[in-house]
């Protein structure tokens, strides 16, 4: 939808350090400086626009009666990796240095995502610990995300691999083709043998089936064990960097992120991401409030 006229909202396009963005400011005078909003899109960094989200933001907006700012990232792969993750970045300390300008309270601001904007906005948070020169962000709220490329044969990967729309294949291939990767790479990639034992090994305190409450493993059988195949390991390493992998990301990081809200959903492939990091950030100390959707799907 474009930005049309709202009996509730100001609605703007603009430009953070060079990013896109469109604003929602409620039209109603506030007594004292109201919270901000950073939404970011779904769509695996391929698809989706600040259009496409049009009526969550003025919803959202209207609701919380709080200041928006949807994020219109460039997309993969006419911009390849990592130039989401550092627009999305950049957009949001403009937005935290500028708030004022907007009638926001800079600590107050929020920053929120759906499936891949849920990635973004984990990262976001996880850039911004140790930044000192700006105010802190308050909370991330993160919708389904995809937060790990290791292991594409969790529970919820089995249970729910075949279910529309976000099907366990397309999953990996809109990954590839966020990368700019070789497609071909899907099939080894799902048996898992694009991870070494050493990663496995390393990185099994935080993505394992053993870690997922156990009545989300109904069914569940473990995979046969797969062959590394280095050379896919070569083709695919950014797939272990924590700005597409945020559950790869050091407790150093962890411990210092804002409260957070996690919605998962039942019937979605990447449930058990957003368990393993519940696991994760409470294991660090971190406040979080857990919504499950039991039929709710990607």
């Amino acid at each position: 939808l474009p930005a049309w006229q709202d009996s509730q909202l100001f609605i703007k396009d603009l430009h953070f350090d060079g990013v896109p963005i469109r604003i929602y400011l409620p039209r109603e005078p506030s007594a004292s400086k109201r919270r901000g909003v950073i939404f970011i899109h779904g769509g695996c960094g391929i698809f989706g626009s600040i259009r496409s989200y049009e009526r969550i933001c003025r919803y959202i907006a209207r609701k919380s009666d709080s200041v928006v700012v949807s994020l219109g990232y460039h997309l993969a792969p006419e911009y390849r990796y990592p130039a989401q993750t550092l627009e999305c970045l950049s957009a949001t300390v403009h937005f935290l240095k500028t708030a004022d300008t907007y009638g926001v309270d800079p600590a107050r601001i929020i920053v929120c995502g759906d499936s891949v904007g849920g990635t973004f906005a984990t990262s976001v948070c996880q850039e911004l610990v140790h930044r000192t020169d700006i105010p802190k962000i308050r909370a991330q709220v993160l919708i389904y995300p995809f937060l790990q490329a290791l292991n594409f044969n969790l529970p919820s990967d089995q249970k729910n691999a075949a279910v529309p729309f976000l099907f366990r294949e397309r999953a990996v291939h809109f990954i590839l083709k966020y990368l700019n990767k070789d497609c071909s790479l899907k099939e080894p990639i799902l048996a898992g043998s694009h991870v070494p034992g050493s990663i496995n090994l390393k990185y099994r305190k935080w993505i394992s089936p053993d870690l997922i409450p156990d009545e989300f493993k109904l069914g569940y059988k473990p995979p046969l064990p797969t062959v590394f195949l280095p050379q896919v390991h070569e083709e695919v390493q950014e797939l272990f960097e924590p700005r597409v992998s945020p559950l790869l990301a050091e407790d150093a990081v962890v411990c210092g992120l804002p409260d957070t809200c996690i919605v998962t959903c039942e019937h979605d492939v990447l449930r058990d991401d957003g368990l393993l990091y519940k696991k994760r950030l409470e294991d660090n100390n971190v406040h979080v409030t857990w919504h499950h959707v039991e039929k709710g799907f990607h």
